[in-house]
């Protein structure tokens, strides 16, 4: 299983717009037939403006695949994208993979729910070494908040 992880940096002012564009038009088009959506959010704090949203594919070859099948969609590229387009000022993706024995969960309960998505940058050749660190300190960690997800990156950015 792999993941992408897309930011879109939007226009100001355009946000409430580009979330029901994508609630009413693009999700009806795309549901789950082109990548299975685990989430998607919008920032508060750090760079505003963005909608986040994470994809998760069997392997880079599927992706790849559903992604040039997106493309051709009639409805995608001629109903969605021409709308969203002028408002999306930045992209960013990132292929991630899932890190061994920390599994995506989503919280539990009703209602909305605030995440803080957190970027670690490591020396080159010591990720394991500190991811290894990391898990060790993770059951700690979650008796202040739960972890959904952790991933490593395989390829960033594309732009």
């Amino acid at each position: 299983m792999i993941y992408e992880l897309r930011t879109y940096t939007l226009v100001p002012g355009t946000q409430a717009e580009y979330l029901r564009l994508n609630r009413d038009v693009g999700r009806k088009i795309r549901g789950d037939r082109y990548g299975k959506l685990e989430g998607a959010w919008t920032t508060e704090f750090g760079t505003l403006n963005q909608y986040v949203h994470l994809w998760s594919y069997p392997d880079l070859n599927e992706r790849e695949r559903l992604r040039k099948g997106l493309a051709k969609d009639e409805a995608w590229a001629k109903e969605y994208v021409p709308q969203i387009r002028p408002m999306i000022l930045t992209q960013e993706n990132k292929i991630l993979s899932a890190v061994d024995g920390v599994s995506l969960i989503p919280p539990a309960g009703p209602g909305p729910h605030v995440y803080e998505l957190r970027t670690y940058r490591a020396h080159v050749g010591k990720v394991a070494e500190w991811l290894g660190h990391f898990k060790t300190g993770l059951p700690a960690r979650e008796k202040y908040s739960k972890i959904v997800g952790l991933w490593t990156t395989e390829v960033s950015p594309l732009r």
